[in-house]
């Protein structure tokens, strides 16, 4: 039996009764998310995420994942405070409030099942670690609300994969790429991303966009639209954290997505 980790994950186990788990605290993120650029988002996030993150779609041939662009350079990630915590002024997104937890795919003699199982990050197996079930075999409080999230989320992320097959399949995702000119250092230029192109969606038959409106895929495609917005709180963040070599104030920043 093989079991692949999930993005960020190192090694994962399928979770059992009898485990203890380390359960990190409210916000605080283990090493792996503080390095991390980019997370995938779930289907009802779209309208809150879209607040504080860049949503843009990665991927390729027709299979792309909606993320929650974090940071403008690889392994960064501009939402970890200086204690190791996610800042308290934006959304977490469930990919992290679910930690150690997750769902997986397993494979048996080479065919991927069809089942998920859920599954512990290795790691944080502890004899020191909270319990999740009591000596009966019942589900205790804590485990029950965390296991309500890792369900929940498993089968958003499903319809959010389903939206940008979707989006893909009437040929409305277009790459592009984000371009700045920090004040201090080289200019910046993220790739690999892809967004909804607003000429191609406007030209749509009035019956298919009737049909992405009734499925809720219309008002997620605007809030990822409206998102890009904050690829200029990302740049501030940025500047932010980065100690200018002579003048004490920063120029205003140029951001570009084309």
């Amino acid at each position: 039996m093989d079991i692949k980790p999930p993005y960020g994950y190192q090694e994962i186990v399928p979770l059992t009764r009898h485990h203890r788990v380390l359960l990190p605290e409210a916000r605080k993120l283990p090493l792996v998310f503080r390095s991390i650029t980019a997370l995938p988002l779930s289907y009802t996030e779209f309208s809150v995420a879209c607040r504080d993150y860049p949503i843009a779609f990665i991927g390729n041939n027709g299979a792309y994942v909606a993320m929650a662009v974090l940071g403008m350079e690889n392994q960064q990630n501009l939402f970890v405070t200086p204690e190791g915590a996610w800042d308290p002024a934006v959304y977490l997104p469930a990919y992290v409030r679910r930690y150690p937890f997750c769902m997986t795919r397993v494979t048996v003699d080479g065919k991927e099942q069809p089942e998920r199982i859920a599954c512990v990050e290795k790691r944080a197996i502890s004899d020191k670690g909270e319990a999740l079930y009591d000596a009966k075999g019942g589900e205790l409080p804590g485990w029950v609300e965390r296991k309500k999230l890792l369900f929940d989320y498993e089968a958003d992320l499903v319809r959010s994969d389903e939206m940008a097959r979707a989006l893909a399949g009437l040929g409305l995702l277009e790459p592009f790429t984000m371009q700045a000119q920090p004040n201090q250092g080289a200019p910046l230029a993220m790739t690999g991303m892809h967004r909804v192109a607003e000429e191609k969606l406007a030209g749509l038959a009035p019956e298919t966009l009737k049909d992405l409106a009734q499925k809720g895929i219309l008002s997620r495609v605007y809030a990822h639209l409206i998102s890009f917005s904050n690829f200029g709180r990302l740049l501030d963040r940025r500047a932010a954290g980065i100690k200018p070599a002579a003048a004490p104030t920063p120029a205003r920043e140029r951001k570009n997505p084309t």
